[in-house]
């Protein structure tokens, strides 16, 4: 199984981060961290999960491809969703969700780098089982 943990370390060690989870596609949560935050990760993130199903489908109605990553910024902190799947037919993911809240003055461009390498190699490891 996978060290969901490990896999998250550096995504906790960003500046203004404030809390985590890693979802599979239908919004079920496999890890939460939820240590610098009052707020209820789980809830909040099968909510953005059932936001992002639903904008990929709109996405895919117009004849794009799927949606990849939600974002929601506000005044006072940033909420992201970034999705795991593989862009090319041959690519074997396991489809994941990483879901993150940020403080406004977080480093935002490291955290989305973060999520996507982490939710890439989570996924990985998710197919192999």
């Amino acid at each position: 199984m996978i060290d969901f943990d490990n896999a998250m370390k550096r995504l906790t060690k960003v500046n203004g981060y404030l809390g985590s989870a890693v979802l599979n596609y239908s919004g079920e949560t496999l890890y939460i961290d939820n240590d610098n935050t009052s707020a209820d990760i789980p809830f909040s993130a099968s909510i953005f999960n059932d936001a992002y199903r639903m904008v990929s489908e709109s996405s895919l109605d117009v004849g794009f491809a799927e949606a990849v990553s939600l974002e929601a910024k506000t005044i006072d902190g940033h909420v992201f969703l970034i999705n795991s799947a593989g862009t090319l037919a041959t690519d074997n993911f396991a489809k994941i969700n990483v879901f993150a809240i940020f403080r406004d003055d977080g480093n935002i461009a490291l955290a989305k780098m973060i999520m996507d390498k982490a939710s890439k190699n989570m996924s990985e490891e998710l197919s192999k089982i």
